[in-house]
């Protein structure tokens, strides 16, 4: 791939073409207010994204789904969880088009809408005994304009971040983006923790309810906050150039298909296995062992916090090791943290419950934390939102929306954890499998000067 070429001319008192480039503070407050703004952004997101989830473990099979069995409830239920997931290559794909196009802003403040509009909706949405058979279907539309918006949100987030950073720390920069998702999964098992002190008929009433209607004051917000950011250097050098691709979609899967498919992979155990500890979990523990909803949501809120302060440091530790080296010693681990997970939330204990569920968090999060920098550096900046959104909703949808349906189906079926270890450490594995070969294609992602500028002399795959 081409080197990077130092961008000039990307503010009003840049230096002229050729000339020595001086440090600019004006540039570097830039810098930090990006990476806050995607963070800021991206939680918000994965809050409204989130809370679902943890409805669809708790409520969603009650009330939209009330004819069903518990159990085919529950699964149900996962069933429009899932959806949002499959709805989110498409966003990937509407989006990283315009994003490619247009510039990476108006992609998310579109984004931003989106989610906070339809998950508000959710709040208002009558049940199963009020509308009947409209409720579930109008539940599923919701899901997927979600799923769209989720699909947009990420990509986007990552480069506002990343095309932002000063050289040598784009993979830094591009975990602001990732610790969006455990603080908005944090916020919104604390919600539903909050919630979940309701005695049962008000929580299953309307207090499931008020987390989705009170995300429309956090996209306020949000949106506050994104509209006051300009447009990535990159990108407008690309737009000022004129460089944006007609069709990044075709340029993306006709040059680099394998870095697509080694892209999918790579990011499996770091989108996945949150979805078997969290949402898989959640059921697991309240309907099957001696857990109430408000004990095991504490367990996660727990896990959560301890995933909020180790994740930043799989970048940090991404930054001073060789990556592959970096990527090896976070992941391997978890073949044997994750297995010692399920037996000490089996016990039933809180604390051993607390201490596995803190445990197993450490491999896949500080993995995610390295994963943005890994994926945004893969493809050259006029094709980069399309190949990294793809990348990386294609496997969210393949592994980590079908995370806690899979993980119900095994138990049911088997009536034995023991399945579902093994899928989490199969995720594992793939990840291996995707991001070792994605490295040795592409290099060290700390060396930001590896990455391509254009799409037309890039290697292809």
């Amino acid at each position: 791939m081409q080197q990077d070429a130092p961008l000039p001319g990307e503010s009003n008192d840049a230096p002229a073409p050729g000339a020595p480039e001086a440090p600019d503070p004006r540039l570097a407050r830039e810098a930090r207010r990006a990476g806050v703004t995607a963070f800021v952004g991206t939680t918000i997101e994965w809050f409204d994204f989130y809370i679902y989830g943890s409805a669809s473990a708790l409520v969603l099979g009650k009330i939209f789904f009330a004819e069903a069995s518990p159990a085919v409830g529950t699964l149900a239920a996962f069933a429009t969880f899932w959806v949002g997931f499959l709805a989110r290559p498409l966003g990937g794909l509407i989006f990283g088009h315009f994003g490619d196009k247009y510039g990476r802003k108006k992609a998310l403040v579109t984004t931003l809408t989106m989610m906070g509009g339809a998950t508000f909706c959710v709040g208002l949405l009558p049940g199963y005994a009020q509308i009947g058979a409209a409720a579930p279907i109008l539940l599923v539309l919701l899901r997927m304009i979600q799923g769209v918006a989720m699909g947009g949100e990420w990509g986007g987030a990552v480069l506002i971040a990343t095309e932002y950073a000063p050289p040598g720390r784009k993979l830094l920069y591009g975990s602001f983006a990732q610790q969006g998702c455990p603080v908005g999964n944090l916020l919104a098992t604390l919600a539903f923790l909050g919630m979940a002190q309701l005695p049962d008929a008000a929580f299953e009433s309307w207090g499931w309810r008020v987390p989705f209607l009170f995300s429309a004051v956090l996209v306020a917000v949000g949106l506050f906050i994104r509209l006051r950011l300009a447009e990535t250097p990159e990108m407008r050098a690309a737009l000022a150039r004129n460089k944006t691709i007609k069709l990044p979609i075709k340029e993306v899967l006709t040059r680099s298909p394998m870095l697509v498919f080694l892209g999918v992979l790579a990011g499996t155990a770091g989108v996945a296995i949150t979805y078997i500890k969290t949402t898989f979990a959640l059921s697991w523990a309240t309907a099957d062992l001696d857990f109430d909803r408000t004990t095991f949501l504490t367990v996660i809120s727990l896990a959560l916090v301890v995933q909020v302060i180790v994740q930043p440091f799989g970048a940090v530790l991404a930054t001073k090791w060789p990556v592959r080296k970096a990527v090896l010693w976070m992941l391997l681990p978890e073949f044997v943290l994750l297995p010692l997970m399920f037996v000490l939330v089996g016990t039933g204990d809180f604390w051993l419950a607390v201490l596995g569920m803190g445990l197993a968090t450490f491999p896949h999060a500080m993995y995610y934390a390295a994963l943005a920098g890994i994926l945004a550096r893969v493809f050259p900046v006029e094709v980069r939102y399309t190949g990294m959104s793809l990348s990386y909703q294609l496997c969210t949808t393949l592994f980590a929306g079908t995370a806690p349906i899979v993980s119900q189906y095994l138990l049911t079926t088997f009536d034995s954890i023991w399945p579902v270890v093994a899928l989490g450490l199969a995720y594992t594995a793939l990840t291996l499998a995707g991001v070792l070969p994605l490295l040795a294609r592409t290099g060290d992602p700390a060396d930001d000067t590896a990455v391509g500028t254009d799409s037309r002399t890039a290697q292809p795959a």
